[in-house]
């Protein structure tokens, strides 16, 4: 008997389904969240860049938007992401290098220098230090004297995943879950239309988890975070709407479509028991990005390939957004070819392929329809045992989450090993290899270059409104204020990003593994 990458039996004919089959647009919303979906409008096409300083990624942006893109989708540095300037002793070596080095709102203004936020929406790859990346992004939309209520765009904002999959967390769970919350609710007032949290599946899948354990932990790291904010006092209808996903496409197509098909049922059923009325908030929203992962080095070319099933099965699954990789992302930073590819991938798809014609292309297959309701099912016996732990939180402090994990990353490894998976060009279908395919590198005169823009941002602003201000952001840490408005007036006092981090390090200490 086959089986796909979950485990799930595949069966050699499919002949009924005998499932629900209510429109697109309608409760649980499994064929899309709009009735006339890509018939309407087309998904959001973002291209993810962010490299070296905010002059160059500024460039990249200038150009993505001359070739169609349609949204900004940024990559900030690890510095940035774990709470550390550029000239700190914990950023040597990674300065600039796998995103853009954000430090103040100064870099903010750089890095969207002759770009109207008015006029595109902005998605950030950025949880730990969210706050304040979203502070300086109000902060320059106000010196552009932009309507904050027309403002669009995401923050990822989600902790809950960085310390199961992916690393890149500072303050303990609890303190961050209270920061998150605050997010919900500051933006709720000020920011109506940015989505305050793109919960990511994306990097569960990235770290080696089954399409059915991403789908299924996401979800119980969403249920979390709305129950918190529900603890806050927090109107489900309002908040509701504002929350995205974010999820992988990866390399078995039909899986995939099913996943996406599947994760809208989930969350309208979770949001409704959660006591949400207003079917907007019931919506599961998502971006989707193709799998980093599943890029090889070996015969780069070949990601190419790997990119366009993987994009039209999140098109085929009715993704909202969609980042498509360079093929040569296993190797270095997209160069501007590589990302131009990806770009016209999802345009091809988008204008030539015709799937865009009609709703939910792949509804009622017997295969697809049985796939998408396995998943659901297999899913749901996940998130009750979650339940049963407490819930996303606990299951992520006693690390029951990063275990399943890393099981079946073990899995696919021993599977790829034996050749029971098949990778082609990696243990199969091998040849010799030219290194022919262009290198982008960022080299580390960057962290100088950044250091030397603090040293004279320091200079120029007013030292005592920066310490007034980073004092009012610890009192308001500590007293259970909301954070934003103290974050906000601390961006555009200048203080740097590390400072703002630091000042909340000294009140909530750090995450540490147990």
């Amino acid at each position: 008997m086959k089986k796909n990458s979950s485990g799930i039996e595949i069966n050699e004919i499919y002949n009924e389904y005998t499932g629900d089959n209510n429109p697109a647009g309608s409760f649980p919303f499994k064929r899309g969240v709009r009735k006339d979906m890509y018939r309407g409008r087309l998904w959001t096409m973002r291209q993810y860049a962010g490299f070296s300083t905010a002059e160059e990624s500024n460039k990249r942006y200038h150009y993505l938007l001359k070739q169609g893109t349609t949204g900004l989708s940024v990559a900030f540095d690890l510095p940035t992401q774990i709470g550390y300037d550029s000239d700190h002793a914990m950023s040597e070596g990674e300065v600039g290098k796998v995103g853009v080095a954000i430090d103040s709102l100064s870099d903010m203004e750089t890095l969207f220098n002759r770009i109207t936020l008015e006029n595109v929406t902005t998605s950030m790859t950025i949880n730990a230090t969210a706050s304040t990346l979203l502070s300086m992004y109000v902060a320059l939309a106000k010196k552009q004297g932009a309507d904050l209520s027309k403002i669009g765009g995401t923050i990822q904002n989600d902790l809950l995943k960085e310390y199961a999959a992916r690393g890149t967390y500072i303050y303990p769970v609890r303190p961050s879950m209270r920061i998150i919350t605050d997010i919900f609710e500051w933006c709720s007032q000020e920011l109506p239309k940015w989505n305050t949290i793109s919960i990511s599946g994306y990097h569960i899948r990235e770290a080696g988890s089954t399409a059915v354990q991403e789908l299924a932990f996401t979800l119980a790291n969403g249920k979390a975070y709305v129950e918190s904010a529900l603890e806050k006092g927090l109107d489900i209808n309002v908040f509701g709407k504002r929350l995205s996903f974010f999820f992988n496409a990866h390399n078995d197509f039909f899986e995939e479509i099913a996943k996406f098909r599947a994760a809208r049922v989930l969350w309208a059923k979770i949001m409704k028991d959660l006591g949400a009325t207003d079917p907007k908030a019931m919506m599961c929203r998502f971006h989707t990005q193709t799998g980093g992962s599943t890029l090889t080095a070996q015969q780069p070319e070949n990601n190419i390939t790997r990119v366009t099933l993987q994009a039209l099965a999140a098109v085929l699954g009715g993704t909202q957004s969609l980042h498509t990789n360079g093929y040569d992302e296993a190797l270095n930073l997209p160069t501007e070819k590589a990302a131009r590819i990806a770009l016209r991938t999802q345009q091809i798809i988008g204008y030539e392929s015709g799937v865009v014609n009609t709703v939910d292309p792949l509804g009622g297959s017997y295969y697809v329809e049985s796939l998408t309701d396995e998943m659901v099912k297999l899913a749901t016996v996940l998130m009750k045992e979650i339940d049963a732990m407490g819930g996303a939180v606990s299951a992520v402090e006693n690390g029951w989450m990063q275990e399943e994990i890393a099981k079946s990353s073990y899995a696919f490894q021993k599977s790829m090993e034996s050749k029971d998976q098949i990778i082609v060009g990696v243990n199969q279908f091998q040849t010799v290899e030219s290194g022919e395919t262009p290198s982008f590198k960022i080299d580390d005169s960057i962290r100088q270059q950044q250091s030397e823009k603090i040293q004279s941002i320091k200079n120029k602003r007013n030292a005592d409104e920066v310490k007034i201000n980073l004092e009012k952001l610890s009192s308001a840490c500590k007293n259970g204020e909301n954070v934003m408005p103290k974050i906000l007036e601390s961006v555009e006092s200048y203080a740097t990003l590390g400072e703002i981090a630091d000042t909340m390090r000294n009140v909530f200490g750090e995450y540490q593994i147990h």
